[in-house]
């Protein structure tokens, strides 16, 4: 799953930041009960990864319960994403 294309899909625009608060709402609940019905591991976890970069992500422990490997790549991809945010990209 892309990024522009969730985002398309769900917010109807690339930049969810244009859309009004009421929009952007009824989009975020459409992504949330989107990633609690996906049934298939990479696109859920693909979903996870959109609510984690709009702030509205659970916990691994509670979103992957009953799936380790989810679990414990949603626990690596927040220990990146800390280390990025604390340390900056460092140098390519």
């Amino acid at each position: 799953m892309e990024l522009d294309g969730l985002l398309q899909h769900f917010f109807g625009s690339k930049d969810p930041s244009t859309l009004t608060e009421a929009a952007f709402a009824r989009a975020l609940e459409q992504v949330k009960i989107g990633f609690g019905v996906e049934r298939e591991p990479g696109r859920r976890f693909a979903l996870w990864c959109l609510l984690d970069a709009l702030g509205e992500a659970p916990f691994p422990a509670n979103a992957f319960a009953k799936e380790p490997l989810l679990k414990a790549a949603a626990e690596d991809y927040l220990k990146a994403a800390y280390r990025l945010e604390r340390d900056g990209p460092g140098d390519a």
